[in-house]
């Protein structure tokens, strides 16, 4: 998956030691340049922690990343996690996720469909014109 938002700030800098040896991760905070921007902390390990170092508050960041969740005592944990990082440049215009790349979409709705298509239309005998 992709995202695409704005550097907020680093976050917390966490460091271990496991079985395979030492390892380190940091939250690196964005904030998607959506409609509706959503704050998203991205999980950055040991060798991308250096690269991140470098990004200043307000920077335009792509990320590929990769959701994952895993069950500890009955609570449950998700992390987004980043393998990769592209620039945004200055010269490009910084195109915003659209909602269909943040969650996934109905099958029968077309890729580039407003967020409104994806209800279902409303019965016809209803006054209510609310999807819910």
């Amino acid at each position: 998956m992709e995202i695409v938002g704005k550097v907020v700030r680093l976050g917390n800098l966490t460091e271990g030691q496991s079985a395979r040896g030492p390892w380190r991760k940091q939250e690196l905070i964005i904030e998607t340049e959506e409609q509706y921007p959503r704050t998203v902390c991205l999980i950055c390990w040991t060798n991308q922690i250096e690269e991140i170092q470098h990004f200043a508050p307000g920077q335009t960041i792509k990320a590929q990343i990769e959701i994952s969740s895993r069950e500890f005592n009955g609570k449950w944990y998700t992390d987004v996690r980043v393998w990769r990082f592209d620039p945004v440049g200055a010269t490009a215009p910084a195109a915003a996720p659209a909602p269909q790349q943040m969650h996934q979409t109905p099958p029968a709705a077309p890729a580039a469909a407003p967020a409104q298509d994806y209800f279902p239309p409303a019965d016809q005998g209803s006054v209510d014109d609310l999807p819910f």
